[in-house]
């Protein structure tokens, strides 16, 4: 009986340290395993390779601002100088009339820069410019000015010879009438933003060319005392 009893023992002994032993090892197969001490890190996985896009982004080139070309004058520079000396009107703006003279006796064209408010000799007369206005572009072209114009011939006294409105369109509805001079609106030019000064016509000699003389055309049959 005793024999029994040690043997029974011994087998549940035996039996426990066998389950003991399995739970341990058990354990260590869960737990994951660590690197030893100094030993290098593995290198991580590349990602995937994404397929190349057969579209490529195209980036516009910078857009040039707009710019409206000016037309080309000489006389810009003398004009701008010119419109400086303007006195400003009550509204703060310098205004200047272009105009147009004719010596009738050489048939010369002159051009004529008169600021308002500031007098300007041409030939024996000082002409004085009050007030002028353009119409604007969207308009129909027209241009008003108001002067005052002085006769000063070394012979005689000086006399006003006019005083009056102008107009451009229409030079000899309230003209200057004046036996060896004449004189007309042509523009009005302001220091207004945007305000482009006109373009003023050469007033250079032209040479004047003959006619062909090999030309056959025939001379036109006048009627009788057309000649005289």
């Amino acid at each position: 009986m005793k024999f029994a009893g040690v043997l029974s023992a011994a087998v549940l002994l035996f039996a426990s340290q066998a389950l003991a032993q399995t739970a341990e090892s058990n354990t260590q197969a869960a737990a994951p395993l660590k690197p030893p001490a100094g030993a290098a890190k593995p290198a991580a996985a590349p990602a995937p390779a994404q397929p190349a896009s057969p579209y490529k982004p195209v980036t516009p080139p910078p857009v040039a601002p707009l710019t409206i070309p000016q037309p080309y004058n000489p006389m810009a520079k003398v004009e701008q100088a010119a419109l400086n000396t303007a006195i400003p009107g009550k509204d703060g703006v310098k205004r200047m009339i272009i105009m147009r003279g004719l010596d009738k006796i050489t048939g010369r064209p002159s051009n004529i820069l008169a600021p308002v408010g500031v007098p300007v000799k041409y030939a024996t007369l000082t002409i004085t410019a009050r007030y002028c206005y353009s119409t604007p572009i969207t308009e129909p072209p027209e241009t008003t000015a108001f002067v005052q114009i002085e006769d000063h011939r070394p012979d005689q006294d000086a006399r006003q010879v006019f005083s009056g409105w102008m107009l451009a369109s229409s030079p000899s509805l309230n003209g200057l009438q004046h036996p060896l001079y004449d004189v007309w609106v042509i523009s009005c030019a302001t220091n207004q933003p945007g305000q482009i000064l006109p373009a003023i016509a050469s007033t250079s000699t032209v040479k004047a060319t003959s006619p062909d003389a090999t030309a056959k055309e025939a001379m036109p049959e006048l009627p009788e005392g057309a000649g005289q």
